[in-house]
């Protein structure tokens, strides 16, 4: 799970599951494509509160440029304390994915 730059305030870091690489064709969820094609040296990026999160569908694909970390716990508040699991959800996977 990444810890991102956020792309419209730098400053800020979102952190977001990775749905899509680049070559991957996702279904979008309220983006202004329903359906986008993930360019070269990007990922689409989304958080597990589908239509209540600031994520791709919001902004696009993102930059890889932009990826600062990697999030491997939830630490605070304490009674959250867990690993994070890398999962994506079986109705969020790329329609298509590019052969190399």
């Amino acid at each position: 799970i990444p810890c991102l730059r956020s792309p419209r305030n730098p400053e800020q870091k979102i952190i977001k599951r990775v749905i899509a690489l680049e070559g991957d064709i996702i279904k979008t969820i309220g983006y202004k494509k329903k359906y986008v094609k993930v360019p070269h040296g990007h990922i689409w990026v989304e958080g597990d509160h589908h239509g209540h999160s600031f994520d791709s569908n919001a902004f696009g694909p993102v930059s890889l440029g932009l990826l600062h970390a990697r999030a491997t716990h939830i630490l605070w508040p304490p009674q959250r304390w867990q690993k994070l699991q890398p999962m994506l959800p079986p109705e969020r996977k790329p329609l298509h994915r590019e052969q190399e």
